[in-house]
């Protein structure tokens, strides 16, 4: 049988790249059909609901328009747009950033939280997909998902999200234990790949010689 380029009948790894880019699309794809029909039921754009769930993640403190433009990937006369369609709604308002009289931070309202709170489930067909996979597919799954989104944020494709793996309380690979192999400085404990965040409020930013010894004793000895 001829073979069909370098990689035989099958394809090369190159091919197989496509086809990870390609089932993550399938996933995308599903993705923003569910929060297009979620966020049209409540009112809302889908910028809107992401703006609420952003502000519910950052809590008491509130985020300045610019830092929620740079979260969403979105520009800032978007995310402008539409905070104020959120204050129109009364979900969100604005206070002054006490050492900047000319900044806004945006907050939540007491029912922009109630609101976020209900459009913060994770789509219900999602979870039932990766609950079905055994654990240890879950961690691998989660494992090999962080390893793309670091490589996309060194692009400067995707925000920087507050990973473990790119904090300083992480310690990855400190216990023998391989099921907690990881050590977090912040509460003092170990945890395996299963329990790796892709957004923690405690997150603190490695240095960048922290950072990618880090990763690279991460990579290697996983």
């Amino acid at each position: 049988m001829r073979s069909r380029g370098r990689g035989g009948p099958f394809g090369s790894r190159e091919r197989t790249a496509e086809r990870v880019a390609q089932a993550l699309e399938r996933i995308a794809t599903a993705l923003r059909s569910d929060a297009w029909g979620e966020s049209r039921a409540r009112g809302l754009t889908p910028t809107q609901a992401q703006i609420l769930g952003y502000l519910r993640f950052r809590g008491p403190r509130g985020a300045r328009v610019s830092e929620v433009a740079e979260a969403l990937a979105v520009r800032a006369a978007t995310a402008s747009e539409s905070t104020d369609a959120l204050v129109r709604k009364g979900l969100v308002r604005k206070a002054r950033v006490s050492e900047d009289g000319r900044a806004r931070l945006v907050l939540l309202t007491a029912a922009g939280r109630r609101e976020a709170d209900r459009l913060a489930g994770w789509p219900e067909f999602l979870l039932r997909a990766v609950r079905a996979l055994p654990e240890a597919e879950q961690a691998a799954f989660l494992r090999v998902l962080l390893k793309t989104i670091r490589e996309l944020q060194r692009a400067g494709r995707i925000p920087v999200s507050r990973m473990c793996v790119t904090c300083t309380y992480f310690r990855p690979y400190a216990h023998p234990d391989p099921k907690a192999p990881h050590h977090c400085a912040f509460v003092d404990a170990p945890f395996g790949d299963g329990l790796l965040r892709v957004e923690c409020q405690d997150h603190q930013p490695a240095s960048a010689e922290q950072a990618e010894a880090n990763w690279k004793r991460f990579v290697r000895a996983g």
